[in-house]
């Protein structure tokens, strides 16, 4: 088990209006809600227990994106179907099916036992019809804090410099937020003058879908690989220390 003490956090919201707090050994508490039917997602680990991330990790399901559900021996069961703000689907003639945080095929074994009552060993397909499109977050000391679309990949420098680069205030000490899993952060500190100078450039890290880079005002001599997370909204914030 892990301690983590995050010291002298100061949040300020830049963008959007809905707070996502770090906060000392807080933990995410699920909301309790009756679910017809639960598969656990392959990527939902101990809290206490930050994992290490898979090499090719499949796409998790999202809310609002759209999956085209196919019965090769029960075409008049074909539907497409929206994954709802509450993580659920509707199904015809069986329900609703919570599919958010699945994977792919963790949502077919999901369908299965949704129709196991209407058809016996039914093969399912499923397919992602629109999704959300990945982004990074750039907060801080840049000249346009913000979300953008991660299109191609994109190096930390490469990011903060579509963010509009740094500002006079900035430090060169970095840091860039990865998502361990649901309840925790993994902080990785990067000192983007080395890689500027073309001293280290194999250190300048490839963002993922998610991440966050975060420039400080000023140097923090203090932090933890791992920071504990709440989300109360999808938004996001800038720490001053941790």
């Amino acid at each position: 088990m892990i301690e983590i003490k995050v010291r002298d956090i100061v949040f300020t919201s830049l963008a959007l209006s809905m707070p996502v707090t770090l906060a000392a050994g807080q933990q995410t508490a699920a909301p309790s809600r009756t679910r017809p039917v639960q598969v656990v997602a392959a990527n939902q680990t101990s809290a206490t227990q930050p994992q290490l991330q898979q090499r090719y990790p499949r796409y998790v399901i999202k809310r609002q994106d759209v999956l085209l559900v196919s019965f090769p021996l029960s075409p008049e069961l074909n539907q497409t179907v929206t994954v709802q703000p509450d993580g659920y689907i509707n199904l015809q003639g069986s329900g609703s099916v919570h599919v958010e945080g699945l994977t792919v095929p963790e949502m077919v074994e999901a369908l299965k036992k949704a129709y196991v009552d209407t058809l016996n060993n039914p093969i399912i397909d499923v397919d992602l019809e629109d999704f959300q499109k990945p982004m990074f977050t750039v907060s801080g000391q840049v000249g346009k804090p913000g979300q953008y679309e991660l299109r191609a990949p994109t190096t930390v420098a490469e990011a903060i410099a579509v963010a509009g680069g740094l500002q006079p205030t900035a430090k060169t000490q970095v840091f860039l937020f990865h998502k361990a899993n649901n309840d925790w952060f993994q902080v990785e500190k990067l000192n983007l003058k080395d890689v500027l100078d073309g001293k280290k450039v194999n250190e300048d890290a490839t963002i993922q879908p998610g991440d966050m880079v975060f420039v400080p005002e000023k140097f923090i001599a203090n932090f933890k690989k791992y920071v504990p997370y709440t989300v109360n909204a999808g938004t996001y914030i800038q720490p001053s220390q941790f």
